[in-house]
């Protein structure tokens, strides 16, 4: 569907138009569009491809998504791929924002979980004198806004790992804890694999390639992107490496309380041997037997027993094994 479609003439927001006065006003001096778009049907986007000569190829990616992180040229087109990020109750969401850039155009394809652009809208609209670059100053205020709605999302996955952590150096943890780190770790791989390339987009888009799409004395704003995105990896690493190392701290606690088991049972098992083996050496059918005749047989053998049994407790609680 369509969200918005708006011209702008020298920094300056026109009235909304529909799509077939877009030729028109195209022919008009410093005057560009942009034209937004959420999860076009083919009919649309079919429409949109032939209002502004954009590539078939180009077309069928942002109309199907599914795509890495890219920048494409098509003659004086650029078409760039992005993957958005939200974070909702502990859920990672992803989306997809396609773009595509012409010298009097710009067409933005969202796709998935995307926040909408009409805080971007409203910042380029506050800058009429950057406004007035062309859309190479709107490509500019789309990717910050992109970039910059991946802190959010890895502060409240820096939040969970402490938490999960802080638990893990208390002793109060269960097994269900590893399972969550485990799907922490999954979705870290996954911020990542959509965050990386970002950083190969932003230094791409400063080179003299595009210099007609991206103006000379705007590079410098795309150069605070791509420090940005690459602050955004640089958590995302350090982010891994926490997890990595909780992970490994969760598994020799896990391995420690098993062994903490083990020597309690083991303990235990020691004490109960000696009662054990007396026990059944007096119930055997022998008819000449220690102390079978004697008044304070049974007694001193249980005493005896007990005694044993104590000195064998105390040892091992002094030990640590009980």
């Amino acid at each position: 569907m369509i969200v918005n479609c708006v011209a702008y003439a020298d920094g300056h927001k026109l009235p909304d138009i529909p799509l077939e006065q877009i030729p028109a006003l195209q022919e008009q001096p410093d005057t560009f569009v942009w034209l937004g778009l959420r999860e076009p049907d083919q009919a649309l986007m079919a429409q949109v491809q032939a209002l502004f000569g954009l590539h078939e190829l180009a077309a069928e990616d942002a109309h199907h998504a599914h795509q890495r992180p890219k920048v494409e040229l098509y003659g004086d087109g650029l078409f760039i791929a992005l993957r958005t990020v939200q974070i909702q109750e502990g859920q990672i969401d992803f989306g997809e924002t396609h773009l595509f850039v012409g010298p009097r155009y710009l067409v933005s394809v969202r796709h998935g979980a995307s926040l909408s652009y009409a805080a971007v809208r409203a910042r380029c609209e506050s800058h009429p004198d950057l406004l007035r670059k062309g859309p190479g100053f709107v490509l500019y205020a789309i990717l910050d806004f992109v970039v910059d709605n991946y802190f959010p999302t890895l502060d409240e996955l820096d939040d969970i790992v402490e938490s999960v952590e802080e638990r893990f150096f208390k002793g109060d943890f269960q097994q269900d804890d590893i399972s969550r780190l485990y799907d922490l770790k999954r979705k870290l791989a996954e911020v990542r694999r959509a965050a990386a390339p970002m950083v190969e987009v932003c230094n791409y888009l400063q080179t003299d390639v595009f210099a007609c799409q991206i103006p000379e004395d705007i590079r410098p704003y795309f150069r605070d992107v791509h420090d940005h995105a690459l602050r955004i990896n640089e958590a995302v690493d350090s982010l891994r490496e926490t997890l990595g190392m909780t992970l490994q701290i969760s598994l020799s606690l896990s391995g420690t309380r098993q062994n903490e088991a083990t020597k309690r049972l083991a303990g235990w098992a020691a004490m109960l041997a000696v009662p054990t083996m007396v026990f059944s050496v007096y119930g055997m059918n022998f008819a000449v037997m220690p102390e079978l005749q004697w008044r304070y047989g049974y007694p001193i053998v249980m005493g005896s027993v007990a005694v044993v049994c104590l000195f064998l407790y105390r040892s091992l609680k002094k030990a640590g094994w009980l």
